[in-house]
Parts: C-alpha cells; sequence; structure tokens
C-alpha cells in the first residue's frame, strides 16, 4: 500500500481527529521552506521527483515563480503513515519575506503546530524571531529543521566538530526564542532537541533529511554523509534519508492533533463561555456541535466570486447550510465547499471539524471573521481579532493614467483590499489621492502589480515616491479642555494623557482587547494598576492604542450619547492636529459633560464634533510629539565587513544593539527608522560588496527627534494642502 493517496483516501481521514495534523512551515526569507514543501509533494505523487526543490509547486503566481519567493499562503492536504498508520496533514506554506507577514499571522490561527525552518549557514534570523513569536502568541507548537547543512559541508568545509557545535548552536538560540517569547507552559514543554526526535536536519534542495531517530534506525553516521558529498552519492542519500520522512514523521509525533490543540488554544483565540454549548463543541472539536469557523484568509476567484478559507472549530459544513457572519451581521447560504490541493480547489461533499475548509457564497466575508450555524447567531462571541506585529508604514499615492479608469481602479483596490487585510487604502479629501499603505517597499509594489493584473489590459496607473507613515502622541498630560457642540446647547470637558507603556505592551499582545468587553477589560486594568473606578468605566479601545474613560459623576442624558461620544474619539483618533496623522497611545478621559435635554439637539452632528474638538484642544495643550516607525534589522555578514555595516547603520538614524560571531559569520542586529530604509540595499550591497545578508522587519514606534519631527510636520501638511502652521490648542478650546 503506498504510503500517500488522493482525494478520496484523504476525505476518509477527516472524521478521525486523532489522525489529524493542521500545520505551517514559517521561516526566514530564502532558508528553504517551499523548496523542502516540494520534496512533501513529491512523494504525494503530486510533482514529478525530477524537478522537486525547483518547482516552488506552491509558488504558483507568476509573481512568486520570477522573483522566487513566496507571496500568498497556499494550503494543500497530504496522507502519510507512521508505523501502518495513515495520517491527514493539511499543511500550509507561508511567506518568508517580512513585507508578507499578516499572511503568517492570518495563517497560523487555521493550524496547531508549525515546522520551522532555518539556514545553517545564516542560522536564526530576524525573520525567524517574528514568525516563531506570532506562532507562539497564537499557541502554535514548533519543531525545528535545519536546512542547508550540504552548504555547511560543500562551500563552509567545516569539520564534523565544527558542524556539530553550529548546528548545537541554532537549537540553542531558537530555544532561547522560546523562552522569550514563550508562555510559562510552552517554556517548560515546548523546548527542541535533537534526542527527542523535534530536530530534523537535512537538505531540502537535495531532498534528504534525518532526525537522530531515523539515524539510528538506518545506522547513519555524520561522516557517512559528509563521505557522500565528497563521492558525488548525493542521490543514494536521499534514498536512504528521504526528507519527507523526517520532516512528516516529527510532525506525526511531535505536533499535536485538533482535539488535544484545541483544548489550549480555544481559550486563547475565543474569550466566549467555555462551559456554553459552543465553547464545549470547540474545545472538544465536536463534529455534531455547531458549525464554526474563524475566516482567515480570502481570495477573489475571476470565475467563481469571492473564496473563503478558513479553519473550521466545530460541526460539519455542507453545501446549502444555513450559516452567518457575527462581523458581518448576514444570513447566508454556503455555495460550495471545498478542500485545497494548492493551486486548486476540489471540491467535497463536506468538511470535518479539525480541517481546513473554502467556502463560496459569503460575499461579505472577511479574514479574522467569524461564522456559525445560524441557529447560534445570538449568543456567538467572535473570536479575538487577529494581531499583526507589524503594521502599514510606508504609502503611496496612486491614481489612474486615464481619468476614465477611476472606476476601475476603485474597484481593483477593493478586491486589493479583501485579499490582503494589510493593505490599507483610503482617500486624501484634501487632495482627491487614492492612497495606499502597507508593510515595506515590496509589499506596495506586489500590490501595484496586483491592481494592474486585476484591472486588466490597457489599464495604467500612476503612483508616487513611498512615504512614510507617521503617528502622533504626547510626552504630558493636557489640560481639561472644554468644547461645545456646533448648536452650543451641549459641553463636554476632555483631557488628555499619554497611555501607560505597560498597557500598550499588554495591547500589542493582545492582552487587552475591545472584543473582550467592558467587564473584562476591566478586571485586566484593575490587575495591571489602574484605579478601581478609572478600570471600571473603559468605553473604548481603539484599534491605534488609545482608551477612552468615562470619569464623569450622575451627568443626565449621557447614557444616551454614548455611541455618539465613542464616534468622536475614534473620529478625533483617526487624524491628529500636528500632520493629520494618526494619534496614537493616548488615554482621553471625559472629566464632565453638561447635554440639552431636547434629544433633537444633542444628535451625531453635534456630539461627535465636540467631543473631536475637545481631544485636540487638549492634545495640543499637551506635550504633542510625532512618532516614527523604526524597524529590526539583522545583518549576516563576515567578519572582515562588521564595520562597514555598523557604520551604515549609525549613518542612517541607526543603532547596533549586538554583534555576535556565529562560526564564519557575525551577525549585526540593530534598529533603523524606515524613513533611512529607502535605497539601503544598494547602501548595503556598495558598502559589503555585495555579501551581506539582511533583513527588516517593523519593531516599535518610537518619538521622532525634534529637527526630523519639524521637517516631517512641515513637509506633511504641505503634501496634504494644510495650512503650514500647527493650529493652536485655543483653537479648538471653548470658554464658558
Amino acid at each position: 500500500m503506498p504510503k500517500f493517496k488522493q482525494t478520496v483516501e484523504i476525505l476518509k481521514l477527516m472524521s478521525k481527529k486523532e489522525n489529524i495534523r493542521d500545520i505551517g512551515i514559517i521561516a526566514h526569507i530564502d532558508h528553504g521552506k517551499t523548496t523542502m514543501t516540494d520534496s512533501l509533494l513529491t512523494e504525494a505523487g503530486l510533482l514529478s521527483p525530477k524537478i522537486a526543490g525547483e518547482a516552488r509547486a506552491l509558488d504558483y503566481l507568476e509573481e512568486e515563480q520570477k522573483r522566487g519567493i513566496t507571496i500568498k499562503t497556499a494550503n494543500i492536504s497530504l496522507l502519510h503513515e507512521v508505523k501502518g498508520t495513515p495520517y491527514l496533514i493539511n499543511l500550509i506554506d507561508t511567506p518568508g519575506h517580512v513585507d508578507f507577514t499578516g499572511k503568517v499571522t492570518r495563517a497560523l490561527r487555521a493550524i496547531d503546530g508549525v515546522v520551522v525552518v532555518v539556514d545553517a549557514v545564516e542560522e536564526v534570523m530576524v525573520q525567524t524571531e517574528t514568525v516563531t513569536r506570532q506562532a507562539l502568541n497564537e499557541r502554535a507548537k514548533p519543531v525545528l529543521f535545519i536546512n542547508k547543512v550540504d552548504r555547511l559541508i560543500k562551500e563552509l568545509r567545516l569539520s564534523p566538530q565544527e558542524i556539530q557545535e553550529k548546528l548545537a548552536r541554532i537549537i540553542r538560540d531558537f530555544n532561547n526564542l522560546i523562552a522569550l517569547y514563550g508562555e510559562q507552559d510552552q517554556k517548560k514543554r515546548w523546548k527542541v532537541e535533537a534526542g527527542n526526535g523535534t530536530v530534523a536536519f537535512g537538505s531540502a534542495l537535495h531532498r534528504w533529511g534525518f532526525t537522530v531517530d531515523i539515524a539510528k534506525e538506518k545506522d547513519v553516521r555524520f561522516n557517512e554523509i559528509i563521505e557522500a558529498y565528497k563521492n558525488e552519492k548525493v542521490e543514494e542519500l536521499a534514498e536512504r534519508l528521504p526528507i519527507h520522512k523526517a520532516i512528516l514523521t516529527m510532525v506525526v509525533n511531535h505536533l499535536p492533533n485538533p482535539v488535544d490543540a484545541q483544548k489550549y488554544r480555544i481559550p486563547k483565540v475565543w474569550k466566549g463561555d467555555l462551559d456554553s454549548e459552543i465553547g464545549k463543541a470547540m474545545l472538544s472539536a465536536d463534529p455534531n456541535g455547531p458549525v464554526v469557523l474563524c475566516i482567515t484568509l480570502t481570495q477573489m476567484d475571476p470565475h467563481a466570486g469571492l473564496v473563503a478559507t478558513g479553519r473550521l472549530f466545530s460541526g460539519i459544513v455542507k453545501e446549502g447550510a444555513q450559516v452567518y457572519l457575527v462581523g458581518a451581521k448576514r444570513n447566508y447560504r454556503v455555495q460550495q465547499v471545498s478542500m485545497y490541493m494548492g493551486a486548486f480547489r476540489e471540491v467535497v461533499d463536506h468538511i470535518d471539524a479539525g480541517n481546513i475548509a473554502a467556502l463560496l457564497g459569503l460575499d461579505l466575508a472577511r479574514a479574522g471573521e467569524t461564522l456559525v450555524s445560524v441557529d447560534y447567531k445570538d449568543v456567538m462571541v467572535p473570536f479575538e481579532r487577529i494581531k499583526y506585529v507589524s503594521e502599514p508604514v510606508i504609502t503611496i499615492a496612486i491614481e489612474p493614467k486615464h481619468p476614465r479608469d477611476l472606476p476601475r481602479l476603485i474597484d481593483v483596490m477593493g478586491r486589493l483590499a479583501i485579499e490582503d487585510p494589510n493593505l490599507v487604502t483610503s482617500i486624501n479629501k484634501e487632495t482627491g489621492e487614492y492612497l495606499l499603505s502597507g508593510m515595506g517597499e515590496l509589499h506596495l509594489e506586489i500590490a501595484v502589480k496586483f491592481l494592474k493584473e486585476y484591472a486588466g489590459g490597457g489599464f495604467e496607473i500612476i503612483t508616487s515616491k513611498p512615504l512614510v507613515v507617521y503617528r502622533e502622541s504626547t510626552m504630558s498630560q493636557g489640560v481639561v479642555a472644554m468644547a461645545k457642540s456646533p448648536n452650543k446647547h451641549s459641553k463636554f470637558w476632555i483631557q488628555v494623557e499619554p497611555l501607560e507603556e505597560n498597557i500598550i505592551q499588554m495591547i500589542e499582545k493582545g492582552d487587552l482587547t475591545e472584543e473582550m468587553g467592558r467587564k473584562k477589560m476591566g478586571t485586566v486594568l484593575k490587575e495591571a494598576g489602574w484605579p478601581t473606578k478609572q478600570a471600571r468605566n473603559i468605553w473604548s479601545l481603539e484599534e491605534h492604542r488609545n482608551i477612552l474613560v468615562d470619569m464623569t459623576k450622575g451627568v443626565q442624558y449621557l447614557r444616551e450619547v454614548r455611541d455618539m461620544v465613542m464616534a468622536g474619539f475614534r473620529w478625533a483618533c483617526e487624524s491628529g492636529p500636528l500632520s493629520e496623522e494618526p494619534m496614537r497611545g493616548l488615554k482621553v478621559t471625559l472629566t464632565d459633560a453638561s447635554l440639552h435635554e431636547d434629544p433633537v439637539h444633542r444628535g451625531p452632528a453635534q456630539i461627535m464634533p465636540a467631543i473631536r474638538r475637545g481631544i485636540l484642544g487638549s492634545f495640543l495643550s499637551s506635550n504633542p510629539i510625532i512618532l516614527e516607525p523604526v524597524y529590526k534589522i539583522g545583518v549576516s555578514v563576515s567578519t572582515q565587513w562588521v564595520g562597514e555595516v555598523s557604520g551604515l547603520i549609525t549613518r542612517k538614524r541607526g543603532r547596533v544593539i549586538s554583534s555576535e560571531q556565529k562560526g564564519p559569520l557575525t551577525v549585526i542586529t540593530g534598529y533603523i527608522p524606515v524613513a533611512e530604509t529607502f535605497g539601503l540595499s544598494a547602501d548595503m550591497r556598495s558598502a559589503t560588496s555585495g555579501h551581506a545578508f539582511w533583513q527588516t522587519a517593523f519593531d516599535h514606534w518610537e518619538k521622532a527627534p525634534e529637527g526630523v519631527a519639524a521637517e516631517v510636520i512641515e513637509a506633511t501638511r504641505e503634501r496634504k494642502g494644510l495650512s503650514p502652521d500647527i493650529p493652536g490648542a485655543g483653537r479648538f478650546i471653548d470658554t464658558a
């Protein structure tokens, strides 16, 4: 009986939860995960052995093949036998480039375990750290594959002792990531070890790999692998130690099945009542429970329409099922159910809990959305919002070359935003520009190519130079500002101050979210040190890490205008007074209010502008600052170029935080402002004669130096068509 079979056999296994593994392949860019995946597809009979390692089969987009990078996540279901028992492995290959980490984050919600691929030469890099942190945050258990061991033998010509030291260092550094970012239980139980089979070694390109157990079983010593390269017998090595067996057996033996995983993953990603019918069904991956699915990917198919893909946590989803989208508040009938086989969707009769499903007929579905059986729509609590480790930090303005194409541009921008929630589209009302914000230059470059592709032939667009996105914040408390409604019948007293750094960090980690509700938020904030009254009176937590607190006493009619107050708060946070960039990290306190008794005089057109004016006035009276985005940069380079790299980072307003020797290479880690990274590729090549391997990843927001802030404000106000002078606080603060 062959080890891998096709769709019919896969469908049979979908109901055997203990025999299912939902996994992802994650890595730093160019560390070889897609090449490794090719070998897994070969064993499944889906790819010719002659082209495995070169086909990049799951990189099915033309742009991916051309650039040699993964841009979109790709799903496939495989079968693998261990000791005569077949297992179903639902596999997702994810992007490695930092600009596409949002896709990694969404994929992680659908899976229970990850194979982290690390290049044996470059070792643990910036993006390795980023994706591992993401996986641990979603409680997806990791195992480690150290790839490109052949390079240690052929290129670096290391001795067996030196190779062993290098591999041990990689394992140590990877475990340090688990110790740094893992939860308490993860730090103890999820560390990887070569001896227990949670680490595999090999060469994806040459299709061989092994764990310590396999090496013992096959009686293979590392000296024999070195000899195989010396004697050009690598193909024999691939036959003796096939990589698919090492990887998939490690997955089966050490990554959890859906029943085990959902017991500890559901409390992390869903804050509803675990003792409710829905909660119990998800904890046990019950196929007889209500259909509950978290959508992690939406794509527009030119023939089928919107395809919504996600993890089914309970129930069985079938064609014709009546379901409800919690966020969109819409009932739907599922028109088609399918499973993925790489670039293709295979239509199936049904899909069981614990698996990944693709559904048609849900036109308002978006990544992060919660789907539930329609009978449970009134009691379903949505899944926790998917938390991204990066934010859109670069913007371009786009416009069609021919005005007649404007409707097409608007249409395809909408489609792009549906498929990639990390792309933010907006319109500058002052200039009429259509703005596209993304994670980095490559992210936007690819987005523009997709825009042209989606729009069809003859469609041309003009793009501006990339611009950095900034935030507005404050260093100190502002005055209690009084603002009147436009009709002068209502008054609000508002004070702005910086939000505590520990609270911002809790929001970043997902430990404090608006989805958990006011009562739970209050409990968390009280535990974090907030006074009881403040903690109990949280009204809103805005997406840019701003919090609205109600500290009024006995104000008549306030409850009736609460939603309008929160809308005014969000409106103010969207566009600050310094340069109309979003405001970040503010605690906004409503201290008092006086409202007109007649509801006619306290509608949204009166309340919202007054709240916004009060916030802006208090903000301008504080010590307002500009925050700039900062990348973490990791550079792997020969020792002779360390001085040049460190000097380059320093010249670009960056700072080096560590420099560590890793065999023949030195890994330099530092921080560098995003604004200084335009043209960094050319500068890095020039400084090191092309010998540096490097990558940046968004890390944090930081106060811009005064000179830089002044230039940013001036240039931004000019670009947006604003008056050159920042308004004074008095423009927004009314007097009694």
